[in-house]
C-alpha cells in the first residue's frame, strides 16, 4: 500500500486540473491550490467541464460526477496542505517558482513521510529536493496532457530519493490511479520529452524556413507516419510557452543545438500566441 489518501495539487491549469480530476476519480480527497479565488473558480469549472463531457460520452454516471466533485476543494493558502500525504506541484515551468514552492511546502508538511512531487517536464528533481528539507521524499511524477485520458506517467527519482518513496509512488500510480508508469533518470526531458521536443522544434524550424505550410507539415506526419496529431498542432496543445521553457531547460543542460528554441517560437511567445490555451498559436482556436 502507498499510504496516500490525502493529496494536494499546486496549480489548477490544464495539467494541474487534470491531475486533480484523476486523483478525485480514484476516490481520494484532493486540495487544489491556486494563486487567487478567480483562478480557483476557473480551475473548478475546468474540472467540472471535463467531467460533464465524460458524462455526455457515457464514460461516467451523473452520480459519480457529483461524488468526484465533492472530494475536491480549492484553497489559496499553501498552509492548507499541511496534513497531506502527497503534494504534486503542477505550477508554471519556471525553475525559480518551483524552487520557492518546494522550499515553502517542505516546511509546511507535518507528516514526516509525506511525499513532495513535481510534474515538471525538465527541471532537475535533485534541485527541488535540496531546497525542500526532505530530499529523500522528493521525486518527479510527470503526467501527460490530458491527464484523465493519457495512461503514461514518468516516475523520476533523483540521486537523493529513497527507494521507499519511489515504491510508494509506483503503487499509487498503478493501483490508485490505474495508470502505467515508466522509470526515468533525473535528466532534463526525461524519456518522452528527450525524444519529442527535438521533433517539435524541428517542425517549427521547417515551417519558419518556408518548407511547407503548417497544415501540410502536420498532414504529412499524420498521413505519412501514422501520428494521431501533427507536430505543430501538438505544440499548440502543449502550449508554446511550455515548449519553449522545456527546450531552454534541455539546452541549458546539454548545450545541444537541437534543443534550442527557434526564433519564431520566441517571437510567438513574446506576442502572447501560446497555442490552444490562448486562442491562437500555429492555428486559431474558437475559445480558450
Amino acid at each position: 500500500m502507498s499510504g496516500i489518501e490525502q493529496v494536494g495539487v499546486i496549480g489548477g491549469g490544464l495539467m494541474g486540473s487534470g491531475i486533480i480530476e484523476v486523483t478525485a476519480r480514484a476516490g481520494l480527497d484532493v486540495i487544489g491550490i491556486e494563486i487567487n479565488a478567480e483562478a480557483a473558480t476557473a480551475a473548478a469549472e475546468r474540472i467540472e467541464g471535463s467531467l460533464r463531457r465524460a458524462e455526455s460520452r457515457g464514460k461516467i454516471e451523473s452520480a459519480e460526477v457529483t461524488a468526484v466533485l465533492s472530494r475536491i476543494r480549492f484553497e489559496t493558502d499553501l498552509d492548507a496542505l499541511a496534513d497531506r500525504d502527497l503534494v504534486v506541484e503542477a505550477a508554471s515551468e519556471d525553475e525559480q517558482v518551483k524552487l520557492d514552492l518546494f522550499g515553502r511546502v517542505g516546511q509546511i508538511l507535518t507528516n514526516k513521510d509525506a511525499i513532495l512531487a513535481s510534474n515538471t517536464s525538465s527541471i532537475p528533481i535533485v534541485k527541488l529536493g535540496a531546497v525542500s528539507g526532505r530530499a529523500s521524499n522528493v521525486m518527479g511524477v510527470h503526467f501527460f496532457n490530458p491527464a484523465p485520458v493519457m495512461q503514461l506517467v514518468e516516475l523520476i527519482p533523483s540521486l537523493t530519493t529513497s527507494t521507499d518513496t519511489l515504491d510508494r509512488m509506483r503503487t499509487w500510480v498503478e493501483e490508485a490511479l490505474g495508470k502505467k508508469p515508466i522509470d526515468a533518470t533525473d535528466r532534463a526531458g526525461f524519456v518522452v520529452n528527450s525524444l519529442l521536443v527535438p521533433y517539435l522544434l524541428s517542425a517549427i524550424r521547417m515551417y519558419e524556413a518556408g518548407y511547407a505550410s503548417a497544415a501540410d507539415i502536420d498532414r504529412g506526419m499524420v498521413l505519412g507516419c501514422g501520428h494521431p496529431m501533427g507536430p505543430l498542432a501538438l505544440s499548440d496543445l502543449i502550449g508554446l510557452d511550455t515548449l519553449k521553457a522545456i527546450g531552454e531547460s534541455m539546452y541549458e543542460e546539454f548545450k545541444e543545438p537541437l534543443y534550442s528554441p527557434p526564433p519564431l517560437l520566441d517571437r510567438m511567445v513574446d506576442a502572447g500566441l501560446m497555442g490552444k490555451k490562448s486562442g491562437h498559436g500555429f492555428y486559431p482556436y474558437e475559445s480558450r
